[in-house]
């Protein structure tokens, strides 16, 4: 079994926005949900702790996920939009606590530095192989509406946080994001200049074409895609254009593959299509894309996004849980890529990233 950096699960919010118990195994959540699938927005989940332990996920990025819409209506239960900043700052809060209480019971390890970065790797290199590991976990922001103001940075990065995206789905404070188009906003601007301040890791995952753009020449820090695909093998202003890979490759980034298969197949029609017309060779696709364009495979990784939202319904044919990434190993090998090359897709690409863009100590 390789080891495997996923540099994108929403675990903070999949436990609290879905009341999952993580630390339980996948049949137990299974069994648990399984009155309330037909109504609920749920999906068949792929995603626990001791899942992650099994699939060799010895570290992954792990999010606070909340928005802020100025102009959002009232529902019965909070989801992903709120009303003000402030709420969702303090539900981003809560997801951070959801963290440290696991870090607590020793389910996880929360990774701030390259440091504890070197030291959690080793453990999990050096293990038996009936351990039981806690999962190192590198906060990270999809979106920055819970950062209040630009100046409230710092005390995000002094609770732990190391990569921010600026927004997730249309506008935010600070920017735009998928299936919107608009700018990088004045305040974004003043936040990035904190972030180059800080050292925070810039995720671009999300970023319409504009703050894209906008958004890597404002910003001199290291920069990543977390979950992110091609759009030159899948059409949308989701995916990444060739000239945006490019310009990632540029500044030595890494971009994570998603296996959400509407980002997977041209077509696919989520809550219509059916999940077993995606294979993970769809996923390799990706990655190989990836690599042909930079020319060798230093810039390709997993950014699974397994459970942010969806379910077995909207993976890939083949992945019944998060421990079935290891799959893309073979396939990988079947097109040729040599064993450091997996290696490095697997963990090594992210492990140099990481050891690189996170703080000595």
């Amino acid at each position: 079994m390789r080891l495997i950096i996923d540099s994108h699960l929403d675990l903070s919010w999949s436990a609290l926005s879905w009341n999952r118990d993580l630390t339980q195994s996948i049949a137990e959540i299974r069994a648990s949900e399984a009155s309330i699938l037909d109504d609920d927005a749920r999906g068949r989940n792929t995603v626990s702790l001791p899942e992650m332990r099994r699939g060799g996920i010895a570290v992954c990025c792990g999010t606070l996920l909340v928005r802020a819409k100025r102009h959002i209506k009232p529902t019965r239960r909070i989801d992903l939009d709120v009303a003000t900043q402030e709420i969702a700052c303090a539900i981003a809060r809560g997801q951070l606590e959801y963290y440290r209480l696991m870090e607590s019971r020793g389910e996880i390890t929360l990774i701030r530095n390259q440091a504890e970065l070197r030291s959690h790797w080793k453990r999990w290199e050096d293990a038996s192989s009936n351990e039981v590991l806690p999962v190192g976990i590198i906060v990270a922001m999809e979106g920055a509406d819970p950062i209040i103001a630009p100046s409230h940075a710092e005390r995000w990065w002094n609770d732990g946080l190391r990569s921010v995206g600026l927004a997730h789905y249309g506008k935010s404070h600070y920017g735009v994001g998928t299936g919107d188009a608009g700018d990088l906003t004045a305040a974004g601007a003043e936040l990035l200049k904190e972030f180059d301040r800080l050292g925070m890791i810039l995720d671009l995952t999300h970023s319409s074409d504009p703050t894209f753009h906008q958004a890597l020449d404002a910003f001199h820090g290291k920069v990543m895609a977390s979950h992110n695909n091609c759009r030159a093998l899948v059409p949308g202003d989701r995916q990444f254009s060739d000239d945006q890979i490019r310009r990632l490759i540029e500044r030595d980034a890494v971009i994570g593959v998603a296996l959400d298969s509407w980002m997977l197949l041209p077509g696919f029609v989520v809550g219509e299509s059916r999940g077993d017309e995606v294979t993970l060779d769809a996923v390799v696709d990706h990655i190989d894309h990836i690599c042909q364009l930079s020319g060798n495979t230093r810039h390709a990784a997993i950014g699974s996004d397994l459970d942010g939202g969806f379910g077995t319904e909207q993976s890939p044919a083949g992945l019944e849980t998060i421990a079935d990434l290891q799959k893309l190993s073979a396939i990988l090998a079947a097109r040729g890529y040599s064993e450091s090359d997996i290696n490095g897709i697997f963990h090594g690409n992210w492990l140099r990233f990481f050891a690189d863009a996170l703080p000595g100590e």
